[in-house]
């Protein structure tokens, strides 16, 4: 599109916004799902953050880093945080904030207890919807602690659901919707629904409160905010100015400030004589001196105390602008119309292929979800480490302990979070995910976080990409060359061309990254790769975290295989800068002699080599080699096996015949090294549409491969790729080490191991990112080798299909987790009739972490609209 007049409103926002001429991106979702139990503010001395900051701590204690709330607005610089709290005259705390279970809590490790949905959003943010479902009844904190306290690693969790307080309908559906009339002029409606048989009478308190910056008295003055009569609040800082809040109807307004009540954590003085939870005490305890008198404060709440009918509904409203109104609720309505219509618009492009309404809106709540988890995130790890001035000093253990060689990260951005609750911290190879989710919606977006994960305040010195805060040292995939690639085609579709300075921008920098890779992670310099954790938790024999039992080293099938894909990615990626500069050729041929080295290296290479190939199994295996030089193919048929296949690209002839020197360097190579050149397909034949195939794959291991994948028996579900082998269900994996059994079988759903966390398991569910990027494999494969290669599938069947029918075939399956079946139910609901039949739930979806591999229920993290909301693509 050249013009702004051929764009809808939401695409004029975005480009105007990305052209600087309007900042449409300053207010968002920013804020945090859950802060409490955060490394970041975690200043203990053994590291054990979520005994640090707990929930119920939170509501008195000032975050140190970010704030968190319940449908939370702000800032791009969380500057000013807008969220609800709502209380239904039972709980003994205001529900400000999401309530759920720590790791050593939970059954299986750390779990958010409340059921809300991420409905609607624009990529501008400025039409966005979400609902909250709150009990009428007390909320159940105690039982759902002491339940699943009872409860063993093999029994499922005990959930808000299975209290029974959603039996009888005795809840509110509380809908939070905001909507943007200019950049900085926010309209903000909360509509509670009754869906009880009586009258019910409810407190909504909406909250508006300052970030405390101010603390160290180094970062300028306190601001305040201010009850300027008429229904409205003046709030005034020096950093950002000025803003005027207006509340429709007639609330009370309560003042306080966000400063720790030490009386009740720590029985000492308190810095503040009005602190955090002040609102909360003068509400439910009835403390009148909890609040200022003076109506001034740095947080303030808005009171509406609500009587609701049976089967009725009531609605707030509230106003927030950078500039004066006189009539702030004339055009309140017109306005949130207007938006709405505007991003239903902007969908239908987006969606303009598509008919099925079920399936529309899925996709639509996956894109929602994945706008909602953007977050500010702020984290100086230097500072964190040392203390803040005038404060007390962190224990001295903190300098040797968790991320103290990382001391130049610095963070202050807007990032994709891949759950704002469970993993309200960026995430590497997560968000490499994100980024191919949001690219076509918001490009620029997807583009702007790949940067940042490069940039010099995030990347180390060395090169290696920061993994996640837990442990910014740990490995994950090296999947960012592929996201880039991803992100600049999907850019270029958008928009009719490709940003080419994006493109030699983060190229450059992963030169470090790889280099980073090939010097830490090939500790014999043989192209085979080690790797470690790489994400995959409890996915092999031994703990991948630690170091093999008894010495030795593990070459990992995943690991070399990521290396592989990493090397293509960045060879097409020279491949299209070569295009533009020629100085990109001579690196096209480096990655492109790399790749052929790992290739080599990965299979049986010369008489006595082992390789991580086993011809007799047809499948790839992680090798063990041990300290006396003997070594193990551990032949445990997992997901790591499949990876290679993700090790391909197709480059057509046009891009092949405008770069001679890497065409006449392979040939030179090919030459040299036949012996390599024979492992991979060749790269000088076109097939299809003139394409050419690089892969470390070619015809027979391909369908060797695809034979164990596509069997019921072992990794074919019903709704996608299982993570292991089904084999392992009745007929256990064993390994004996040093006089140790190591035993792996098939988990079709939640770990029975507390490995890292107890909560993560890649012993039998379905996750979404490798299933997607098998898909996406085998749509590629397909482009070179058409519709004559076909493969039986499912394996035993006697139906041979195409690869792109299996790529079809893959797609429908995963999308019936979240679709409705021929019962109108949805297999991510794991058969809960609530949530299948009832007409206030089972329009409602969850894009749960992973997927129970027998039956497409939905596991672990239950808003990881993060790389599940790859779905959206499907």
């Amino acid at each position: 599109m050249n013009s702004k007049d051929q764009l809808n409103p939401e695409q004029q926002r975005l480009t105007s916004h990305y052209n600087q001429e309007a900042n449409w991106l300053k207010w968002g979702p920013y804020v945090s799902d859950r802060q409490w139990g955060t490394v970041r503010e975690d200043y203990s001395s053994n590291g054990e953050v979520w005994d640090y900051t707990t929930h119920d701590s939170a509501r008195s204690k000032a975050y140190r880093w970010g704030e968190d709330g319940i449908g939370g607005f702000s800032d791009d610089q969380q500057n000013i945080c807008i969220g609800l709290a709502l209380w239904n005259g039972k709980d003994a705390i205001l529900k400000e904030r999401l309530f759920g279970l720590t790791n050593g809590q939970g059954n299986h490790g750390e779990d958010v207890k409340e059921l809300y949905y991420h409905l609607d959003s624009s990529p501008t943010h400025s039409y966005m919807k979400m609902l909250y479902k709150y009990p009428f009844q007390a909320f159940p904190y105690e039982l759902l602690l002491s339940e699943n306290a009872k409860r063993s690693k093999t029994e499922s969790e005990y959930e808000l659901i299975d209290t029974g307080l959603f039996d009888h309908d005795e809840y509110g559906d509380v809908f939070i919707e905001y909507a943007k009339n200019k950049e900085e002029d926010l309209l903000i409606k909360y509509t509670v629904f009754n869906r009880s048989a009586a009258p019910v009478t409810l407190d909504v308190i909406p909250q508006i409160w300052y970030r405390n910056t101010w603390f160290d008295g180094q970062h300028g003055a306190k601001p305040e905010i201010l009850n300027q009569g008429n229904h409205t609040l003046l709030l005034r800082s020096d950093p950002i100015g000025d803003y005027h809040c207006y509340a429709d109807g007639n609330p009370k307004f309560l003042f306080t400030d966000n400063e720790t009540n030490n009386q009740r954590l720590y029985q000492s003085d308190n810095v503040s004589r009005y602190v955090k939870d002040g609102i909360n005490e003068y509400i439910v305890n009835g403390n009148q001196n909890a609040v200022n008198p003076d109506n001034l404060g740095t947080k303030a709440g808005i009171w509406y105390h609500l009587t609701i009918p049976a089967g009725e509904s009531s609605t707030i409203r509230i106003r927030f602008s950078k500039n004066k109104i006189a009539q702030p609720f004339n055009d309140f309505e017109d306005i949130f119309s207007l938006r709405l219509q505007e991003t239903d618009t902007f969908y239908a492009v987006k969606q303009a292929d598509s008919t099925n309404a079920d399936e529309k809106s899925m996709q639509r709540q996956a894109w929602a979800g994945m706008f909602w988890n953007k977050q500010f995130y702020s984290f100086d790890v230097n500072r964190w480490l040392n203390g803040d001035a005038g404060q007390p000093a962190p224990p001295k253990q903190r300098r040797t302990g968790r991320n103290s060689h990382w001391k130049h990260f610095v963070a202050n951005d807007i990032l994709s979070m891949p759950d704002k609750w469970e993993y309200p911290w960026f995430a590497a190879w997560d968000l490499a995910f994100h980024c191919i989710s949001f690219a076509p919606l918001d490009p620029d977006f997807a583009k702007e976080q790949l940067r940042l994960m490069v940039s010099a305040n995030y990347m180390h010195p060395s090169g290696q990409l920061p993994a996640y805060e837990w442990d910014f040292g740990d490995v994950n995939p090296p999947v960012h060359a592929m996201a880039t690639w991803h992100v600049y085609l999907a850019d270029k579709a958008v928009k009719g061309k490709g940003d080419i300075d994006f493109l030699v921008e983060v190229f450059n920098k992963l030169l470090l990254n790889f280099t980073w890779w090939v010097n830490q992670k090939d500790s014999e310099g043989n192209n085979i790769f080690e790797g470690g954790f790489l994400g995959l938790d409890n996915i092999g024999v031994f703990n991948r975290s630690q170091p093999v039992p008894g010495g030795g080293f593990l070459e990992q099938a995943d690991g070399t295989s990521w290396m592989a894909m990493y090397a293509l990615n960045m060879l097409q990626i020279s491949m299209e800068l070569s295009l533009h500069f020629d100085v990109f050729e001579s690196m096209a041929i480096k990655f492109s002699e790399h790749f052929l080295y790992i290739a080599g290296s990965i299979s049986n290479m010369g008489e006595d080599a082992i390789g991580l190939w086993d011809e007799e199994d047809g499948f790839y295996y992680d090798m063990l080699r041990k300290p006396d030089g003997s070594a193990d193919r551990l032949r445990l048929r997992s997901l790591v096996g499949l990876i290679p296949m993700f090790a391909q690209i197709v480059f057509d002839e046009r891009k092949w015949g405008k770069l001679p020197k890497l065409k006449e360097r392979l040939e030179w190579f090919m030459l040299q090294r036949p012996d390599l050149v024979q492992l991979v397909s060749h790269w000088t034949d076109t097939k299809g549409s003139d394409q050419h195939l690089l892969s470390l794959l070619r015809g027979h291991r391909m369908k060797l491969l695809l034979k164990r994948m596509l069997d019921p028996n072992e990794f074919l579900s019903d709704y996608g790729i299982r993570s292991v082998s089904k084999a392992y269900c009745a007929y256990p994996f064993n390994y004996q080490l040093d006089g140790m059994d190591y035993t792996v079988k098939y988990i079709p759903a939640e770990s029975d191991s507390g490995m890292f966390g107890g909560n993560s398991n890649w012993r039998g569910p379905m996750w979404m990112p490798v299933n997607y990027l098998i898909i996406e494999s085998l749509k590629n494969f397909q482009e070179y080798y058409t519709d004559d290669f076909k493969v039986e599938c499912p394996t035993g069947s006697g139906e041979f299909l195409s690869l792109k029918e299996i790529a079809a075939l893959l797609s429908k399956r995963l999308k019936c987790i979240f679709l409705k079946n021929e019962a109108g139910e949805r297999p991510v609901s794991g058969g809960n009739p609530k949530f299948n039949h009832d007409p206030h739930f089972k329009d409602y979806i969850l894009f749960h972490e992973y997927f129970n591999g027998d039956n497409g229920k939905g596991l672990g993290a239950s808003h990881q609209t993060g790389w599940t909301g790859l779905i959206a693509l499907l």
